[in-house]
């Protein structure tokens, strides 16, 4: 029988849950992956590597202790607040005996990657910093702020930080999400804040013009972001709902939005759009998922079902004005349909924009009652389309997780078909299941109703001697503390509205080298890596 790309990987993935060791047999890289047989377990103390398929590796292409070219007084490092400073004045990046404290972690956050052919500016005149380059919010501390890794630069200059405030002098917020968005010329960050969040649009000067766009975008606990091919900006909500009564069950309390401009680039006059998933002919909401294990999040979780989906305006900056709002309570007024957490979403290449794959992470705990009916453990959501812009469509399951599998957070394709995803478990998870983050490949064309069909685990993710003590330490009150996986990102660079990711077909691993693969531990030591094939 002749092995065609989807046979490969079902045959790793059948081998992967059997324990078995895959060759390497396909006719592209992406498929040649041989899975990582379990996670790294989770002990006192215990800071084991990371362990990677055998056809990757990874190296660091900045860490938390990387100095910022162009430091300012409250940020001097790539990943650490000057807070806490020690004898030298630099931060305290482990607690001595003489200072059992340490500075705030910053936690770099999802990766965007873009390549100048004529470069880019930076904090020292004349410097050469190449044509490559990966743009990072930061997810915890004070100022936020937004940085810049040159991947062609040297030492000295090879990390530059863009902005610690807006164009107002407003210190900017903690950021979760980016990407870029090619007709307005801009890098939108998104802040995970709840009604104090929302979009931040910066320009790719040194200092970078940063502006708050939720006039237009709205306000929310927004995390994933991303553009269409008509120049609408999709938006991926994360709000932990309450938990229901007397369970560690979450309420699913995150949309997923659709910002319509008025013409593609303008930030300041549009629609914002929810989805809403629709059962029997009457919206599933807010109000109808309340009840423990609900029909309507019984039937979300249920595969080989569909549901029509159409697009509800809560926001429309023609008639409703530019004044920030709160998104998240207009779409539950508009009976819009909350998710499980529902953090990132991509495209999937040469769909035409017409499918949008998310994830929900879900409860983040073994005891929910919710775990194995409702997505607690973790799902994949498609949305199918006739255009990017249409008001129509479907939604069905792709992938309802379980305990080995749970807390998926960041995604992105590979190729046509496989999907890269990696969790965020969290502590609470970790201890109870005994085993860290691991980032897996879906097919999404794969029947994962049948349960030798398991994802492929390409990484599992160890834990570095930093995030240990931590650990140890509960985090000494301020950082978090197990490892995590986050900002998986596969991207040629292209900044036209031609390099969109979902565009074109992704060749990470290919000799051409266009393609590359980034991703971020969060905590601890917080390096930004980039995976790559070992050389011969």
């Amino acid at each position: 029988m002749k092995l065609t790309k989807k046979r490969i990987v079902l045959a790793c993935v059948a081998a992967a849950a059997a324990g078995v060791a895959v060759s390497a047999i396909a006719s592209s890289p992406a498929t040649e992956l041989t899975p990582v047989p379990s996670a790294n377990t989770k002990s006192a103390g215990y800071a084991p590597a990371s362990v990677l398929s055998r056809e990757l590796e990874q190296i660091a292409v900045a860490q938390g202790s990387t100095r910022l070219e162009n430091p300012s007084a409250a940020v001097a490092y790539y990943g650490y607040d000057n807070d806490v400073l020690g004898p030298g004045g630099q931060p305290v990046m482990v607690p001595t005996p003489a200072t059992p404290v340490e500075a705030q972690k910053t936690e770099p956050d999802k990766n965007t990657y873009l390549v100048f052919k004529n470069g880019l500016s930076g904090g020292t005149p004349g410097a050469n910093y190449g044509t490559r380059f990966l743009f990072q919010g930061h997810e915890a501390g004070s100022p936020g702020y937004i940085t810049r890794i040159n991947l062609d630069a040297d030492g000295a200059h090879r990390v530059t930080l863009l902005a610690t405030s807006d164009k107002n002098g407003n210190p900017l917020p903690v950021f979760d999400g980016s990407t870029w968005e090619p007709w307005a010329q801009r890098l939108l960050f998104t802040a995970e804040r709840g009604n104090a969040g929302g979009v931040w649009a910066a320009t790719l000067d040194v200092p970078s013009v940063v502006e708050d766009v939720s006039g237009a975008l709205g306000r929310g606990g927004y995390e994933g972001i991303q553009d269409d091919s008509d120049g609408n900006i999709w938006i991926v909500e994360d709000v932990g709902g309450s938990n229901k009564p007397g369970t560690t069950a979450r309420r699913p309390n995150s949309f997923v939005f659709r910002y319509v401009p008025a013409k593609p680039g303008d930030l300041h006059n549009g629609k914002l759009q929810a989805l809403q998933v629709l059962r029997a002919g009457t919206p599933i909401t807010f109000e109808s998922q309340a009840p423990l294990a609900s029909p309507d999040q019984v039937a979300l979780h249920t595969y080989g079902t569909s549901f029509p989906t159409r697009w509800v305006t809560v926001h429309d900056t023609a008639t409703d004005g530019n004044a920030p709002f709160d998104a998240n309570a207009l779409a539950k007024a508009k009976q819009a349909t909350p998710f499980k957490r529902p953090e990132n979403g991509v495209f999937r290449p040469n769909s035409k924009f017409e499918e949008f794959v998310f994830t929900e992470t879900g409860d983040t705990n073994a005891t929910s009652p919710e775990n194995d009916c409702c997505g607690g453990w973790t799902a994949v959501l498609r949305l199918e389309q006739s255009s990017p812009s249409a008001d129509t469509g479907t939604l069905s399951l792709v992938y309802k997780g379980n305990q080995a599998h749970a807390g998926f957070d960041n995604l992105s394709f590979l190729s046509k078909d496989l999907l890269a995803v990696v969790e965020d478990a969290g502590d609470t998870l970790h201890t109870q299941r005994n085993a860290l983050d691991s980032g897996f490949v879906l097919d999404v064309t794969a029947d994962y109703s049948n349960p030798a069909n398991e994802p492929l685990r390409w990484l599992a993710e160890g834990r570095d001697p930093s995030a240990t003590i931590d650990a140890g330490n509960g985090g000494f009150g301020k950082n978090d503390q197990d490892n995590e996986i986050t900002g998986i990102h596969v991207s040629d660079g292209d900044p036209t509205t031609n390099g969109i990711l979902g565009t074109k077909t992704p060749h990470p691993w290919e000799p051409s080298g266009q393609w590359r693969v980034f991703y971020t531990q969060q905590h601890g030591d917080n390096p930004t890596y980039e995976v790559v094939r070992p050389e011969k």
